[in-house]
């Protein structure tokens, strides 16, 4: 049996997933022991589903492989028409998980607040280089405040979607999904306090002591 599925919403997730799980020795940088990742076998995504669509049909995505994983993790954003809000979202998400075969702690809802963007948001420079900039980080924060997309007191854009638009349109970089990948394939995760990245550690810790 394999070690852990990972059901995602979108492309740009499944980028996220691979660039991090592609770093030498990544379950260091999570705090957990080593498990075998193969995306191919191992990385589902909810193609013309995205977040609205897992929200509500997991549970027939998941199925198929409750006899071939031991655990399995769910991916989505908070944001998006209709969405019920975080709690309601990760109480069907663990309703979905239970009912396809991870019951209790064999499963994990990670429920990004308010979207991925906002693991993009890491001091480092290879976020600067990501999306197009020559600035340092704290240059580029400085643009994005006087843009409003992010307030001078906080750790993070309060729109890190439009905040990642934004710097892509003014630099002019294409945005790709690639991007993504390349971002959590050298960001340090060190000190990220994002609650559904903590989330995410915290299940794979447990699983993999």
């Amino acid at each position: 049996m394999r070690d852990v599925l990972f059901l995602v919403a979108d492309k740009n997730m499944e980028a996220m997933i691979k660039g991090f799980f592609s770093r030498p020795g990544f379950h260091r940088a999570l705090g957990c022991g080593s498990f075998v990742f193969d995306a191919r076998q191992d990385l589902v995504v909810a193609h013309g589903l995205a977040d609205p669509g897992l929200y509500t049909r997991a549970n027939e995505l998941l199925q198929p492989y409750a006899r071939t994983h031991a655990h399995a993790v769910v991916m989505l954003d908070v944001d998006w028409d209709g969405s019920p809000g975080l709690q309601l979202i990760k109480n069907r998400i663990d309703g979905h998980l239970a009912r396809a075969g991870w019951p209790a702690d064999r499963g994990c809802a990670v429920v990004i607040h308010p979207e991925l963007e906002n693991w993009v948001w890491q001091d480092s420079p290879h976020v600067s280089s990501a999306l197009g900039f020559e600035h340092t980080y704290a240059e580029l924060r400085r643009l994005l405040e006087g843009q409003g997309f992010w307030a001078p007191d906080a750790s993070k854009p309060h729109r890190p979607k439009e905040a990642v638009e934004w710097a892509l349109r003014r630099s002019k970089t294409s945005r790709s999904s690639a991007i993504y990948q390349q971002l959590a394939a050298q960001v340090s995760t060190r000190r990220c306090n994002d609650s559904a990245f903590l989330a995410l550690s915290g299940a794979l810790s447990r699983w993999f002591p």
